[in-house]
C-alpha cells in the first residue's frame, strides 16, 4: 500500500492502541517481545498527555501518533496503515496476558478463524477489581442480543485481545469511533460471513495509578446504539420487521374500540382511533416491504463482497 508505514510485510503485527498508558504500555510492549520476538510492535498514541510515546518507544516498539481521538479511530488507522500476514490487537493497560498470545495464535490456526476473541475470564476472587457490575451486566445484556439477531454463540463482545486475518482487516469497513468498535468489528464479520472464534484467556485488574477510560453510561448507550444501527443495516429483515410488528400492534390496540363499534352497532363512533389504526396500519405494511427490499440489497451486497474477498486472493 502506498501509506504504509513499513515498506515490508512482517508475518505478525501486535497492534497496541494507547492513550495515557505511560504506567503500563512498557510491560506490555516488553511481555509480547518475550513471547513473539518475531512479531512487530506497533503502540498507537491516540493523543496522549503524558509519556505514554516516550516510554513506548524505549522499550523497544514502534510508535505511530493517531491523532483522531477514539479507539475506534485508532483501530481504523492501524488497520489502514499496518501490513501483516497475522495481526494481534491488545489494550496497552496491562490486563491481558501476553503469555497467551501463543495460545491464541495456535487455535487461530486450528479454528481457521477470520478473528479470534480472547474470553476474558478472571478467578471469582478477582472479579471485583477486574470488572465494574454494569460493565458485566452490558456485556451479558448484548451478547444475549447478538445470541439472538445473528444465531452466534458469543460471549464477550467487549474484549480488546483479538486476532485477525490480513483478509479480514483490510476488507471490514468499520466506522464506529469509540468504544463501541469492538461490537461493530463482531457484528460486521457475523453479518459477512467471516468466521468469529472465541477462546478463553486470562484478564485481570489494572495495575495501581492506571484508570479506565470507559464511562459505564455514556459509552453503554453508544453500545446499544451502534448495536441498532448495525441490525438496521445489516439485519434489516430483523430490524423493520419488528418495527412493522409494533405498528400493527399498536393498529390493533388503536383499532379494538373502533372493531368493537361496528361488530354491535354496525356504525363506528371512535372515528378518530379508527383513523389513527389505519395510520399504523399503513406504517406497519411500509415498514414490512421495506425490510423485504433491503433484505434483498444486502444479499446481493454480501455475495459482492464475497466474491471481492475470494478474487482478492488470486491478485
Amino acid at each position: 500500500m502506498a501509506n504504509s508505514l513499513s515498506p515490508t510485510s512482517p508475518s505478525i503485527a501486535v497492534l497496541v492502541p494507547c492513550y495515557n498508558e505511560e504506567k503500563t504500555v512498557a510491560k506490555v510492549v516488553a511481555d509480547f517481545q518475550r513471547v513473539l520476538p518475531d512479531a512487530t510492535i506497533w503502540v498507537f498514541d491516540n493523543r496522549s498527555t503524558d509519556r505514554t510515546s516516550e516510554v513506548a518507544r524505549a522499550a523497544g516498539a514502534k510508535v505511530v501518533y493517531s491523532p483522531d481521538q477514539g479507539k475506534g479511530c485508532v483501530v481504523r488507522h492501524m488497520f489502514s496503515v499496518i501490513e501483516a500476514d497475522i495481526y494481534i490487537m491488545v489494550d496497552g493497560d496491562s490486563t491481558y496476558s501476553a503469555d497467551s498470545a501463543p495460545e491464541l495464535l495456535k487455535a487461530f490456526h486450528e479454528l481457521s478463524a477470520d478473528m479470534l476473541v480472547g474470553k476474558r475470564c478472571t478467578p471469582k476472587e478477582q472479579l471485583a477489581g477486574a470488572y465494574r457490575p454494569m460493565h458485566q451486566l452490558g456485556n451479558q445484556f448484548v451478547c444475549w442480543l447478538i445470541r439472538s439477531a445473528f444465531r452466534a454463540p458469543i460471549e464477550d463482545v467487549f474484549s480488546g485481545y483479538r486476532v485477525f486475518t490480513r483478509n479480514f482487516v483490510k476488507s471490514i469497513p468499520l466506522y464506529a469511533s469509540g468504544f463501541q468498535i469492538e461490537i461493530e468489528m463482531t457484528l460486521q464479520a457475523l453479518s459477512k460471513g467471516y468466521r468469529v472464534a472465541e477462546i478463553d484467556t486470562p484478564y485481570g485488574s489494572r495495575p495501581e495509578g492506571s484508570f479506565s477510560k470507559l464511562n459505564t453510561y455514556r459509552d453503554g448507550a453508544l453500545v446499544v446504539w451502534a448495536f441498532a444501527l448495525i441490525c438496521r443495516d445489516y439485519r434489516p429483515g430483523l430490524f423493520f420487521g419488528m418495527v412493522a410488528a409494533i405498528f400493527l400492534l399498536l393498529s390493533l390496540a388503536a383499532g379494538a374500540l373502533p372493531i368493537i363499534d361496528y361488530a354491535i352497532f354496525r356504525y363506528v363512533y371512535h372515528v378518530p382511533l379508527a383513523l389513527l389504526a389505519v395510520g399504523f396500519a399503513i406504517l406497519g405494511a411500509l415498514s414490512l416491504s421495506i425490510s423485504f427490499i433491503l433484505q434483498t440489497q444486502l444479499r446481493y451486497h454480501n455475495e459482492l463482497h464475497a466474491l471481492i474477498r475470494r478474487t482478492s486472493h488470486l491478485k
